[in-house]
């Protein structure tokens, strides 16, 4: 990949000696071709919005709307809680690194410090996926816990829910245990409205501690007829150890509360064994596992998902 051999670069002499003199290759496309694939792309935009789709892996903060990461970030450079020009950058970069997107996750956290913000964007969350046809939602989220800021975790899942309850425009279904595909016509509804079933996963932060992240666990237990049905492992992934967070896992276990886990995102030998041991319901991402370790995971068939929106936005 470092160059034409000489053998190419000789054909490709060849071939321009036994061009027609005077002809030039078009280093753009004709007018006609751009217009043809603008209406495809435009026809394939149309199409794949029109599916209806299920997203299994939706961080909340990771979904936040740039226009709303802008302005909450302005507000707090106003305030001089952070530089704001030291993170719009960020904010509006599209090919971002590991790192990058890390230091972007954390600014999420400084973002999300009171009720109103929290609710705010859990709402339009939703929104824009129901706008993108989602008609399933699983949003994973940190509770967060911050004394300064009068916020527990419950109050944060609460604010979440809350946030939900306030979408105006679509049907948002939160504890309805049994998923309808019947259409709104046949239930003498609004044929107009979209309907987008809503469930909640708690996310353990791999910077939390074992106390915190079985309270997380409890909190699950006690939120599960609003909509939580599950606990995640999440977070920077070169961070924490994983024992921290194994006794709260168990925990989930044993209280029959399902439990998906970051696995993979970087390689580590250790962990991914350990996680692959303790056999999730699901998994997330798993980018660099060796091949004993896909052969594993293959064997102990466990699904496998992954954040599209969230890699093509922020990568």
């Amino acid at each position: 990949c470092s160059g034409p051999t000489k053998t190419g670069a000789r054909q490709n002499q060849s071939y321009k000696a036994r061009r027609a003199p005077g002809r030039r290759r078009s280093k753009t496309k004709p007018a006609a071709m751009e217009t043809q694939t603008s209406e495809a792309e435009k026809e394939m935009r149309e199409w794949c919005v029109a599916l209806p789709k299920v997203e299994l892996h939706a961080h909340l903060n990771g979904s936040i709307r740039n226009s709303t990461l802008l302005e909450l970030a302005k507000e707090l450079g106003d305030k001089g809680v952070i530089v704001f020009e030291d993170v719009k950058g960020v904010i509006m970069k599209n090919d971002r690194s590991l790192p990058e997107c890390v230091r972007l996750f954390d600014l999420f956290h400084t973002l999300t410090t009171d009720h109103d913000t929290v609710t705010r964007i859990a709402k339009e969350v939703v929104g824009d996926f129901a706008a993108e046809n989602v008609v399933y939602l699983e949003i994973r989220t940190t509770p967060k816990n911050n004394e300064a800021k009068g916020i527990t975790k419950r109050s944060y899942m609460n604010a979440v829910v809350k946030g939900l309850k306030s979408v105006e425009d679509v049907d948002v279904v939160i504890n309805d245990e049994k998923l309808s595909c019947t259409p709104m016509s046949v239930l003498g509804g609004d044929t107009k409205r979209k309907k987008i079933y809503v469930r909640l996963l708690l996310s353990i932060d791999r910077h939390e501690t074992t106390s915190a992240a079985l309270d997380t666990v409890n909190l699950a237990m006690e939120m599960k007829d609003q909509g939580v049905i599950g606990i995640d492992l999440s977070g920077n992934p070169v961070v924490g150890e994983w024992e921290t967070y194994l006794p709260a896992l168990e925990h989930a276990k044993e209280l029959g509360i399902p439990t998906t886990i970051h696995c993979g995102e970087v390689p580590n030998r250790k962990e991914i064994q350990a996680m692959l041991d303790f056999c999730p319901q699901r998994l997330g991402h798993v980018c660099c596992l060796d091949d004993e370790e896909w052969k594993k995971l293959k064997s102990s068939v466990i699904p496998v998902t992954s954040f599209l929106f969230l890699a093509f936005h922020y990568l």
